[in-house]
């Protein structure tokens, strides 16, 4: 890899993290690393090779993120993130849906806070203190009164792809996609210009299956609850 590829990162999955002092190993001692090498981020799930799935969703550059797919990813998303050190806000109409999520994840101090549709305060976001904003706001979310900026991501959920997800997916850094019906594959697949292939597979995903994407790079990732995540979240469905 090339040094400007090493600074650029990759477009939607991971990014670059601190500068360490270098640590090499020799192809025999493969084997027994426990942890897989890849860039800082928050493991989402395994690809169809079953290599682990890296999104680097806290940035220092704005960083806007659309997933046409159920609440339960979003929320392993959530959880996961939050697990990483970031601050998780969650601003939804389905309150409920969100507050066993909030209450399990509180520890010494409150890391996911739920808040109603346009009312979310200014976070104030740092390198120390990342924030990931989840828009649980339905088919059609309104304009949000705190966008991504430096180490603040925004993540907007969509249930399917409703009149304003176009927009949505055109200023995105990253769409995740799950299972759609065909006419709604064949729509997202021109505004995402993917493969024919892999636009006829949008609508036979099985639960807990997303194409996450750029207009560059797609992987398809499947997500695997922890034994911790099926407790509290159950297993994996498409939807709610």
């Amino acid at each position: 890899m090339s040094a400007s590829a090493r600074g650029r990162g990759l477009p939607g999955f991971g990014l670059i993290g601190p500068r360490r002092p270098r640590h090499t190993i020799g192809p025999e001692q493969w084997a027994s690393l426990a942890l897989p090498v890849g860039d800082d981020g928050v493991v989402i799930g395994v690809d169809g090779e079953g290599r682990p799935a890296v999104l680097g969703i806290n940035r220092p550059v704005p960083y806007d993120v659309t997933l046409i797919g159920g609440l339960w990813t979003a929320q392993v998303l959530a959880l996961r993130a939050a697990a990483t050190g970031a601050r998780i806000v969650v601003e939804t109409g389905r309150a409920p849906a969100w507050t066993g999520l909030a209450r399990a994840a509180d520890g010494e101090r409150p890391c996911i806070s739920l808040h109603e549709v346009g009312r979310v305060p200014p976070q104030g976001p740092s390198a120390g203190s990342p924030v990931v904003v989840v828009r649980d706001c339905g088919i059609r979310p309104p304009r949000g009164r705190v966008a991504s900026g430096p180490w603040q991501s925004v993540v907007t959920l969509l249930p399917y792809l409703s009149p304003v997800a176009p927009a949505l997916l055109e200023k995105s850094s990253l769409v995740g996609i799950q299972r759609v019906s065909p006419d709604e594959a064949e729509r997202v697949g021109r505004l995402m210009r993917l493969p024919a292939g892999e636009t006829r597979a949008l609508s036979t995903l099985t639960d807990g299956v997303t194409l996450w994407c750029t207009r560059r790079d797609r992987r398809f990732v499947m997500t695997r609850a922890t034994d911790a995540e099926t407790g509290l979240l159950g297993t994996a469905r498409r939807t709610d």
